[in-house]
């Protein structure tokens, strides 16, 4: 008979790779069967170093910015978090072969972001600065034409320009509560503002968030997979801990776990950011299998379908090449 602790695990479902990811991933992938080694990749093409390198060693390299691609037939592909226009007119220019794996959901943001400017409104974008989609986003358009804020707090200084019509964008990859905070107090303070047509904020962050709160109360401890600098994942640890979770983790993968942290538990809860690969999570399994006599179970809020195809000039070059 074991002589381990029982600990009992709630996987949380949905969790890891989402239709955007899953798509950004097959690009650089589908790039590298087509035309070979070297692909290059602006930027991290999603949030996690598990996923950056296996595809370095497929032979992708990672440029911060395009002055480091070098004059040639090689793809160049710009990230899932979008891009500021000045990146494809700087790709055309030099004569790159760009592709672009920006995820459809944040091109419906760029979208949204142009319609209304042509229709002559100031946009708040509600987002953190410095996050790469963001980054995307402000760079559609001319400068001053947006105006970001982060939360109910900003939103509650904000000084916008007299007589414009106003409307609003967000980031899709934030706290659908803290998102709902901003946009109420926005809507308080300027009536008139121009509302979504439709949810900017990610079926896969929405679903992830809604499992994470469904398990957060069920458990003594949670685990997240994701990296610190993935904005989605930093949602999902935020969310568990707002449920109640006094021990609420975001780990890179399971060197990162500190098990101590986790003496005492008798329940546990795990999800994945959306860039986060399967593998890191059975990993982590395999860490507390080490440790605990697991008994293991799935909490299943929603199920997925959602499926992108790859940018047109991939498609178009996949028959010339078999």
């Amino acid at each position: 008979m074991s002589d381990k602790p029982k600990l009992r695990v709630i996987l949380c479902s949905p969790r890891g790779f989402c239709a955007g990811v899953t798509r950004a991933i097959d690009v650089v992938e589908t790039a590298l069967k087509l035309h070979g080694a070297p692909v290059y990749v602006r930027h991290e093409i999603v949030h996690n170093k598990y996923v950056v390198d296996s595809l370095k060693a497929k032979g992708a390299i990672f440029v911060k910015e395009l002055t480091e691609v070098p004059q040639g037939d090689a793809p160049v592909i710009f990230s899932a978090h979008g891009v500021p226009k000045s990146v494809p007119a700087e790709a055309e220019k030099r004569g790159l072969y760009a592709v672009d794996a920006t995820c459809p959901l944040v091109t419906k943001v760029h979208r949204e972001a142009m319609a209304h400017y042509k229709r002559g409104r100031h946009i708040v974008l509600i987002g953190h600065a410095g996050h790469p989609e963001v980054i995307g986003t402000l760079g559609q358009l001319p400068a001053g034409a947006i105006t970001l804020v982060g939360d109910r707090a900003e939103v509650e200084k904000l000084e916008l320009p007299a007589g414009k019509e106003l409307a609003f964008v967000t980031q899709t990859t934030l706290s659908v509560d803290d998102t709902r905070d901003a946009i109420a107090a926005l809507k308080a303070k300027f009536p008139h503002i121009v509302e979504q047509t439709a949810e900017d904020i990610c079926y896969a962050t929405t679903n992830r968030q809604e499992a994470v709160k469904a398990a957060a109360s069920l458990v003594d401890a949670f685990v997240v997979v994701g990296a610190a600098n993935s904005s989605n994942s930093q949602r999902l640890r935020e969310v568990a801990e707002r449920e109640g979770c006094k021990v609420s983790l975001l780990v890179p993968g399971v060197e990162a776990l500190d098990f101590s942290l986790l003496e005492g538990a008798r329940t546990l809860a795990i999800s994945a950011g959306a860039s986060a690969p399967e593998v890191l999570v059975e990993q982590i399994l395999d860490g507390l299998a080490e440790r605990y006599t697991l008994e293991v179970e799935t909490l299943t809020t929603r199920e997925e379908n959602m499926f992108f195809p790859l940018p047109r000039n991939l498609r178009e070059t996949a028959p010339a090449a078999s």
